[in-house]
This record gives C-alpha cells, sequence and structure tokens, in this order.
C-alpha cells in the first residue's frame, strides 16, 4: 500500500504536529503525543480526556474542542497511549474538578488508563472512567462489559463534554456518559483490509467478492465472512442487527451514525444512509440527527458502520449543544435559522 509518510516509525508523532499546526487557533499540543484545547485546563469545570491508538482519525484527536473533549491522547498506530502520556493529558485537563477519562473498551487502553489515574490519584487529581462497548458483534448482551467500542465513541464524548460544559459534577459528567453509552448499539462491515504503515501489510485477507459482517476498529475480522451485498442489502443487515439488539421500539427517537472506514467514498456512506432512514421509518422509529463521514477509521479500509443511540429530552438536549472541534461543530443558533 502506497503511502505518503516520512519514517513509518514517526508517523504518529508527525501527524500529531501537522494537526496541532492546522488548528492551533484553539487547539494546543502539549507534548508528544497529548494534544487539548487552547484554554485548557478551564477552571471550575469537569476535564474531559479522550484517547486510544492512532490510525482511527479523527478518533480521538478530532473531538477535541470546546463543548466536547478538553484533551486527547494518542498512542502508536492501533496501540493504547503510554501511562505517562495519559497522565500528561489528565493534567492538562484538571480544572479542579475531576477528569472524565472516555475511551474504547480494549484490553491495552483498559490497563494503561487505570495506571496512569492511580498515577494522578497520587497528585491529588481525581478520575473516573467510562469505558465505551457499543459493538455488537463482539460479544452477546449478557456481557456487555466485553464489548468493543466503536463510533460511539462520538456520542458518548459529545453528551460528557456538553455536560462538563454547564459546570456540573464529576459525577454528574460520568452519568451522562455512561447513559449515552448504554443507549448506543454498533454494527460494522468491511470490504477491504487496512494496513499499519511500519509493515505495510493488510489486518486481514479477504477475496474481492467477499466481506466481513461484525469487523473491528483494528482490521479484527469479523464474525462472519459473507459474499459482498449491495449497499441497500448490508444497511438492512446492520440495521436489523442493531435493533433488535438494543432492542429498539417503534416510537424511540434516535442519533444516527453512519461511519466510513477510511476508503469508502461519502457517495457510498450517503447510499447506506438512504437506506437506513428507509428501514427506521418503516419501523417508526423517529431520526432526530444523523452524522455522515468518517469518525473513525482504520487507515484505508473500506467498508462502514452503523450507530444509533436511543435518546431522551436529556440526552437529545446534550448532543444538540453547542460544540466546536476539528471533526465536529454544531452551531444551534445558526440552525434555527432553518426550522420550520
Amino acid at each position: 500500500m502506497k503511502k505518503l509518510i516520512n519514517d513509518p516509525f514517526k508517523v504518529v508523532v508527525e501527524s500529531i504536529e501537522g494537526f496541532t499546526k492546522a488548528y492551533d487557533y484553539f487547539i494546543k499540543q502539549v507534548s508528544s503525543h497529548v494534544v487539548a484545547r487552547k484554554d485548557a485546563p478551564v477552571k471550575g469545570k469537569v476535564g474531559v480526556v479522550v484517547g486510544g491508538g492512532s490510525g482511527h482519525e479523527p478518533l480521538f484527536i478530532g473531538f477535541v474542542g470546546p463543548g466536547m473533549a478538553d484533551a486527547a491522547v494518542l498512542g502508536e498506530v492501533f496501540a493504547a497511549p503510554a501511562p505517562p502520556s495519559i497522565l500528561e493529558a489528565m493534567r492538562v485537563a484538571n480544572g479542579g474538578k475531576g477528569v472524565l477519562c472516555i475511551y474504547g473498551n480494549y484490553a491495552g487502553d483498559n490497563m494503561n488508563f487505570d495506571l496512569a489515574s492511580s498515577m494522578a490519584d497520587a497528585e491529588g487529581i481525581v478520575t473516573e472512567t467510562v469505558r465505551v462497548w457499543d459493538d455488537i458483534a463482539s460479544a452477546p448482551p449478557e456481557r456487555m462489559n466485553e464489548r468493543r467500542g466503536l463510533a460511539g465513541d462520538l456520542f458518548v464524548i459529545k453528551a460528557a463534554g456538553a455536560k462538563a460544559e454547564t459546570g456540573a459534577s464529576l459525577e454528574e459528567v460520568k452519568r451522562v456518559a455512561k447513559k449515552a453509552r448504554d443507549n448506543c448499539r454498533t454494527f460494522a462491515v468491511a470490504l477491504s483490509p487496512g494496513t499499519i504503515p511500519a509493515t505495510g501489510k493488510p489486518t486481514f485477507n479477504i477475496g474481492d467478492d467477499e466481506m466481513y459482517l461484525g469487523a473491528g476498529a483494528h482490521g479484527e475480522k469479523g464474525v462472519e465472512k459473507v459474499k459482498l451485498k449491495t449497499a441497500d442489502e448490508t444497511a438492512t443487515i446492520l440495521v436489523n442487527s442493531i435493533v433488535h439488539d438494543l432492542p429498539f421500539k417503534s416510537g424511540d427517537e434516535v442519533n444516527v451514525i453512519i461511519n466510513g472506514y477510511g476508503s469508502t467514498t461519502l457517495m457510498e456512506l450517503f447510499i447506506v444512509n438512504r437506506k437506513v432512514h428507509q428501514i427506521l421509518e418503516e419501523m417508526k422509529i423517529k431520526i432526530h440527527r444523523t452524522e455522515v463521514g468518517n469518525f473513525l477509521t482504520t487507515q484505508e479500509m473500506a467498508g462502514c458502520s452503523v450507530t444509533l443511540m436511543r435518546l431522551d429530552s436529556e440526552l437529545k438536549s446534550l448532543c444538540d449543544a453547542p460544540t466546536y472541534t476539528p471533526a465536529v461543530r454544531i452551531c444551534p443558533d445558526m440552525l434555527k435559522k432553518f426550522s420550520v
């Protein structure tokens, strides 16, 4: 796989430097693997720290800014960030009301964030954790806490960040993050693998006429290899599986993410979104907001995921609250001009 890189072992450091230079009017680089909003720490506000392996951009680095995360810590490609870097992110996010850490439910991230939390505790920084586990393919419902995190991270970070902006306590910010997480479900499909820059090798092998259902964010093989299907057939499988899992029901209101994994075009994602809307309308499930684009990628892997988050009035309000980050920008005042 051809890539525009220099040293394959410096891609993370160099990409973070380039990212910060692109958004230096409101993002600052704290260290080689940590970025933060420029005004961090914000006194009197719970700090929200997010993080995980690189190679999934814009997750997590693109979710830093007012209304979402205060800091993001990145590991190497598909690898958990190191505890000292996580501690740096906690320090820069700590405005005196504690720090909430949000990240995908993976063994390396769990271990390293726990170690960093112990280090922060020794410095008097109070921390709490919410692990995201929205991937329905990775474990059955009765083992929910074994599931992996996928694009549902976006909604969880959005809810937590909006709540933190109100001056809420650490306990309250954690509560809404868990509420968002527990109402999210995601199912993914991969058409081709991604690669790791240091090796250039594909993360899995698959035929030209095949696809994987239930693919993971690091290129993990899916739960079932099937013949390549149309966009409508794929959307039907993804939505029906998600709806059955929570379960969602007629009368529910949801937010939707149609997420691309790196090389899937917006044209394809919009075609999938068209069918997702048709299916949910037939089920009498009301769609409040839809996000279409790349939010959690796996380098250049082809494929997509669908995420649904069931809403109540609190989650709807938090998801609609203002935010300004490199990847997500919501301006309610501007949207009011188009309301009827």
